[in-house]
């Protein structure tokens, strides 16, 4: 607690004492022994997570559902009639509805252990590691095993690892924008500060989750993990909580809705029975509770949470393979029902790659072709009479742009162009590279110093040596225009200098206007040759009197398929908002040239949001995609207006202050190069490459899986409502079909047996409905509007239909059985185990070819009828097994059924088949109808 007290804020402390109070050498580092005791101590770098759930506990949750808990009733009922019946063999009903509950629990929990992995895989590739001194070695280590004490070495583009004070720092600038919001980079002083200050103008600070962009330095770690200020933040996180899925509310209303309902039935049948029948003895009654299992076991799709758990975890991996890392398998769905996607730009949008575009100099404009930091690309004289003066100027502009820098551009091994360095330096060295110069303006000047650049000065300076003017030396500047021609009295033109007067002034700072309303962003550059022993005490002295050569316009490119991403974005009715911090212009740009919005429209900035009312905010949400210079409270309050409206929003971040807003979506989304450690947590969706493309392909993947979601929902609840309603009629209308009297005891007889519906179940809710989860997609699911949030998974059209496939599966099904059975409408003359079996049999069928029917609510079964191997895989194994039950002995006797002739099969198979001729007749009249409906309606307007 002392040394806590004594670290409260290092940042007032002389370095000597925070070295003191953190037991630090500030030569030699920790040892590594001592460093591997300190992490055992406090635990690793890293963020504290929510306790995993023991193996057991995790596996339990699997059985947290409705339908679970039926099939749990439906066991201890089971188990009742076994005892009353003396206990005699063993309880087959209760052990097989056993098998399969704990089938579907271990399956369940085998695809979310899968979900999670990908999860864990994502974390260790996007790791960060540090550069620290060690045993007086310098040595990289993983950024979770750093610890109080170590001496960091920062150098350019490190993540810093830790919270910690600086020793020493030259030049040393720090991205902090995902702490602090600030956009521009931090210049970092080791002095110590004199009174306490806010973490943004902490100098002599460095934080965790923070990028060094410039410059290096020493800094010794004072807090690590949730001790740091990331940390801090993100342990605010944690007082929001989450919100359920669209998809998981649905369920649960469903579960909810099937459990009143298997309930209801039960007891509507039992009662009909106990008042229609003669109850003589014991067994009467436990024949109306088998009745009742067999009732709840028909009516609860036992497959269902296992099916939705598989085709959610394999819609997982396959967005994982496409770059998209779902850290929960219920928010697939969920962008799926994306009606907004709100995005950021750097990065996203963008490439991340600064571009210089066009080249004004005295002469005149150019332009130079070519994106990103690959050197391809070529210069387009603006006036080519002057081409020849204008090339001298270029020459001047980009190669000292790029002697004044510090970047590095290097091609690696895979034959990739990279940067090390600010991404605006490193544009001068493309550009330059584009023009063949690089290899003359590295034999020709030496760095001799460093003038850095400061946001007093905005500008920086280098001073070189000229090998070939007799090693003269010139001073080099870059900077923003208007500060360096301040600084000029003279204008570079073709090879000649001449006086920069009032008119070329004006001239030249029109044409910098110029750039800037094309939203690309400025940078000058000028020089001067330095007089023999010209070296002041201060060398910021020698930025005067300097020779104007002229600016560049650069922009951070859009990636090229955004643009494509964006449209696809719009033709399925989901809206595309673009968020960022950047320049109103740059980013009104930016937005037209994707596509988001046209040339001209509306963009708002965050000063202007913070004077709207909430009403207008409400406006502003509903009819403004493009916001720029925007906090991010503004993101939170963007979300809540959109949500408040009743979209389902996306949102897109990096920062740890846009983990509010991500987690305040419906889906956050964060980015697996760039994001934060406090991001990725907030958020329910991990980029892992950053792209706004992979958004869109995500979306497109999670409309098709809530589309087999559908077809796996329309497919179980038809077939097992086929089941209830053979169980039901078959016992209400047992006369008119042969049943009643079929096997005694009082004149009852069950259709189908509790044994053979789990069977029924087993056989075909598992294998086809997996296989209906991973179906390619039948019907464009970009050409639609988003689902909206209040919409039922199953709407009233689809409870039609799964009432009436599921009247057609008893009505063959239960004249299969009168077909074959003594007595009712069609005399028979087979006994009640062979009709039965007949029953079952034509059942198993008509659910196999409802799985071609359940393939789409309005396409044709035939359309892509061979596209799904594992479909067809799936109904050739549940087909080959019903075969095996009806004709192996064993199996007769577990499950009661008697050998089918070959005459019987056939018929089976034939009035199996009137299931999908129905479905076809029906999806034929519903196309007739709506075209019907499309011809009559008046022609719209030109």
């Amino acid at each position: 607690m002392e040394r806590a007290d004594a670290l409260a804020d290092p940042s007032v402390l002389d370095a000597e004492d925070v070295a003191r109070g953190v037991g630090a050498d500030l030569e030699r580092g920790l040892t590594a022994k001592e460093a591997a005791r300190r992490l055992a101590e406090d635990g690793p770098n890293e963020l504290r997570a929510a306790p995993r759930p023991p193996v057991w506990r995790r596996i339990l949750a699997q059985f947290d559902d409705p339908l679970i808990y039926l099939l749990m009733g439906a066991i201890v009922v089971a188990l009742v009639a076994w005892v009353i019946e003396g206990r005699a063999g063993w309880p087959v009903d209760a052990v097989v509805i056993l098998i399969v509950v704990s089938l579907n629990g271990l399956l369940g929990y085998l695809q979310a252990a899968k979900a999670e992995n990908a999860v864990a895989a994502l974390a260790r590739m996007t790791a960060v590691t540090s550069a620290v001194m060690r045993d007086g070695h310098p040595l990289r280590t993983p950024s979770a095993e750093l610890v109080r004490g170590d001496l960091l070495l920062l150098s350019e583009g490190d993540a810093v690892g830790a919270d910690a004070r600086l020793i020493s720092a030259a030049s040393l600038r720090v991205q902090e924008a995902s702490l602090t919001g600030e956009s521009e980079a931090v210049l970092k002083d080791a002095a110590t500060l004199r009174q306490p200050a806010a973490i943004g103008d902490r100098r002599d600070m460095v934080f965790k989750g923070t990028t060094v962009v410039r410059g290096g330095g020493r800094a010794v770690v004072t807090a690590t993990g949730t001790d740091s200020q990331i940390g801090a933040i993100a342990e605010l996180l944690k007082a929001t909580a989450p919100k359920p899925t669209p998809l998981e509310r649905e369920i649960s209303h469903l579960g909810r809705m099937l459990g009143l309902a298997v309930i209801v039935i039960c007891v509507v049948v039992a009662g009909t029975v106990l008042v229609s029948s003669e109850i003589h003895s014991a067994h009467d009654v436990i024949t109306i509770l088998l009745l009742a299992v067999s009732l709840a076991v028909a009516a609860v799709p036992e497959g269902l949470p296992a099916t939705l758990t598989v085709v959610l975890a394999l819609g997982v991996q396959r967005m994982a393979k496409r770059n998209a890392i779902v850290k929960e398998l219920s928010s697939v769905e969920t962008l799926g029902s994306a009606s907004v996607i709100a995005s950021d730009k750097t990065g996203t949008l963008t490439r991340s790659e600064m571009t210089i575009e066009r080249v004004i100099t005295a002469s005149g404009s150019a332009r130079i072709t070519g994106v990103g930091y690959a050197p391809i690309g070529r210069l387009e004289q603006g006036d080519e009479t002057r081409a020849a003066m204008a090339r001298q100027e270029q020459i001047v502009v980009l190669s000292g742009g790029s002697l004044a820098g510090d970047a590095d551009l290097r091609q690696s091994d895979d034959g990739a162009w990279e940067i090390e360095g600010e991404p605006t330096e490193a544009a001068f060295l493309v550009a330059e590279r584009k023009l063949g110069l690089t290899d003359w303006r590295r034999g020709r000047f030496a760095r001799v110093a460093l003038i850095p650049f400061t946001s007093e000065r905005k500008m920086m300076s280098t001073i070189e040596i000229d090998r070939e003017h007799a090693d003269e030396r010139v001073i080099i500047a870059k900077g923003a225009p208007d500060v360096l021609l301040e600084r000029c009295t003279r204008l570079r033109v073709g090879a000649e200098v001449v006086a920069l007067d009032g008119a070329w002034k004006a001239r030249l700072l029109a044409d910098v206007d110029g750039l800037s309303d094309a939203a690309l962003r400025p940078l000058a550059v000028a020089y001067r040759p330095l007089d023999p022993g010209e070296l002041p005490q201060a060398l910021e002295e020698l930025e005067s009197d300097l020779i104007y050569g002229g600016a560049v316009g650069m922009i951070d490119p859009p990636r090229a398929e955004a643009a494509s991403a964006i449209h696809e974005a719009h033709r399925a009715g989901v809206r595309v908002i673009m968020i960022t911090g950047d320049h109103p212009r740059t980013a009104a740009r930016i937005a037209a040239d994707l596509g988001i919005v046209s040339a001209g429209s509306p963009v708002l900035t965050g000063p202007e949001l913070d004077a709207f009312d909430d009403e207008d905010f409400a406006k502003a949400a509903r009819e403004t995609s493009v916001y720029a210079r925007v906090a991010p409270v503004h993101k939170l309050r963007i979300v809540a207006a959109l949500q408040a409206n009743g979209d389902v929003v996306a949102m897109t971040g990096d920062g740890v202050n846009d983990a509010p807003a991500l987690k305040a979506a419906d889906i956050g989304v964060a980015m697996g190069v760039n994001g934060t450690e406090a991001t990725k947590e907030a958020a329910k969706m991990v980029l892992a490459d950053d792209n706004f493309a992979t958004i869109v392909a995500a979306v497109t993947e999670g409309r098709a899986i809530y589309d087999n979601i559908r077809k796996c929902l329309r497919y179980l609840l038809s077939s097992n409502m086929g089941e209830v309603l053979t169980v039901f009629f078959g016992v209400v209308g047992a006369a008119l079909i042969g049943l009643q009297g079929a096997a005694g005891y009082g004149g009852l007889a069950l259709p189908l047996l509790a044994t053979q519906l789990l069977w029924i179940n087993l056989l075909t809710d598992s294998g086809p409905a997996l296989a209906l989860g991973v179906d390619p997609a039948t019907d464009d699911v970009m050409a639609r509007k988003p689902r909206r949030p209040r919409e039922r998974i199953i709407d009233a059209s689809m409870w039609a239909e799964i009432l009436l496939t599921g009247a057609a599966v008893a009505i063959v099904t239960l004249l299969t059985i009168d077909i074959y059975l003594p007595g009712g409408l069609i005399e028979g003359s087979r006994d009640l185990a062979n009709a039965r079996t007949a029953g079952f049999t034509t059942l198993v069928l008509a659910q196999l070819f409802n799985c071609f029917a359940s393939r789409s609510e309005a396409s044709s079964a035939f359309a892509h009828l061979f596209v799904n191997r594992w479909l067809w895989g799936a109904i050739v194994l549940s087909a080959a097994l019903q075969v095996a039950v009806v004709h192996v002995p064993f199996l007769n006797l577990a499950m009661g059924t008697a050998p089918l002739t070959l005459d019987q099969w056939l018929v089976c198979i034939g009035l199996a088949s009137v299931v999908l001729w129905f479905s076809e007749a029906r999806k034929l009249a519903r196309f007739t109808l709506s075209r019907s409906v499309l011809a009559q309606q008046p022609p719209r307007p030109a």
